[in-house]
């Protein structure tokens, strides 16, 4: 009998029929294309894909995708996700949410699914506003911002994803841009070979109700010294010629430009994404414009025990105790009666 090849797979293969609707310009369009890239490299039937969403913009992805899909209720999608998960470990699954979905109705899920370190990923489009409703202001709107919900301004602080989902102990954090789709697709192939919840916040531009709020960030002429690329075992180096660099100095990060005040490479931190300590991944998390460069790439990747193995660690422990190892044992156990 000759042996059966799994047929490789193309970009093609996951996507299917269905009309893309989402606004010109979206930067959905970037990620959709970057997720499509990137599930053929993973060499996995993409019958075992599901890709789990809530409510919003970023919702409507699993009707592009030539997988599995399921379109749940408002800041479920972690919750269902889990239940999938669990029920059929073999499946990679994949949770599709936007700022407002993840961190407002659906904080709780969102949190407790970081905490329990379930083995799915997490793709959060952050546009820092509510683009389905039509313009209100998110938990992720920067102070200030005048929105339709807000037109003096929104009052409160807004979260960090990046630190949130570090406060909560997540074992993977990732951060990148709509307008990076080769950055993207190498983080999307890393998440999906993580062992837990993998979280990938995507700066996402909302070109019609905040365009523009990532422009520093994305700007080409500004990039290279407004983008910080951490790679796994390398210095922090950025700018056009890579003077600049981040340093430690006491409980702080800085800025420092190698060869002023007697600056050199070795000075320069050296990325650890796999440190379980997460005090650094925090400070690179929260690293703000203007007085620091976004951080972009892996931050955090730790390796740790999943939820869904210590469950089936837990069944299995159960089951090899139990006197009754089926429903039909169980109905004849204790007393019976024959009529």
């Amino acid at each position: 009998m000759s042996q059966h090849i799994a047929p490789t797979l193309t970009k093609k293969d996951f996507s299917n029929d269905q009309l893309v609707r989402w606004c010109p310009g979206c930067g959905d369009y970037a990620i959709l294309s970057a997720i499509q890239n990137a599930m053929p490299q993973l060499g996995i039937p993409k019958e075992d894909f599901a890709f789990i969403s809530g409510i919003g913009c970023a919702a409507r992805f699993p009707y592009y995708m030539g997988t599995y899909g399921f379109h749940t209720i408002h800041g479920r999608a972690p919750a269902f996700a889990t239940g999938v998960k669990l029920s059929n470990p073999d499946l990679n699954v994949w949770v599709v949410t936007g700022d407002g979905d993840s961190m407002a109705i659906g904080g709780n899920h969102f949190i407790h699914l970081l905490r329990r370190n379930v083995d799915v990923n997490v793709l959060l489009f952050n546009n820092q506003i509510y683009g389905l409703t039509k313009g209100q202001y998110s938990p992720t709107s920067v102070q200030g911002q005048v929105t339709k919900s807000t037109p003096l301004g929104a009052p409160e602080r807004p979260f960090r994803p990046g630190e949130l989902a570090i406060g909560a102990g997540t074992t993977f954090f990732a951060r990148t841009i709509d307008t990076n789709p080769k950055l993207m697709t190498k983080i999307f192939v890393e998440s999906a070979q993580h062992q837990g919840t993998s979280l990938i916040e995507i700066l996402q531009n909302c070109v019609i109700f905040n365009d523009n709020a990532f422009s520093e960030t994305t700007n080409k002429a500004t990039a290279a010294d407004n983008q910080l690329h951490l790679e796994h075992g390398e210095p922090m180096l950025f700018g056009k010629e890579k003077e600049k660099g981040i340093r430690l100095n006491g409980l702080k990060l800085e800025v420092v430009t190698i060869g002023e005040n007697g600056i050199s490479e070795s000075d320069i931190l050296v990325h650890d994404a796999k440190e379980p300590d997460p005090t650094l991944h925090m400070l690179l998390a929260k690293m703000e414009l203007p007085h620091f460069p976004t951080a972009l790439g892996i931050i955090r990747a730790v390796d740790m025990h999943t939820y869904g193995a210590h469950v089936r660690a837990q069944k299995e422990a159960a089951a090899a105790k139990a006197k009754v190892h089926s429903m039909d044992q169980l109905l004849r156990s204790g007393y019976t009666w024959e009529i």
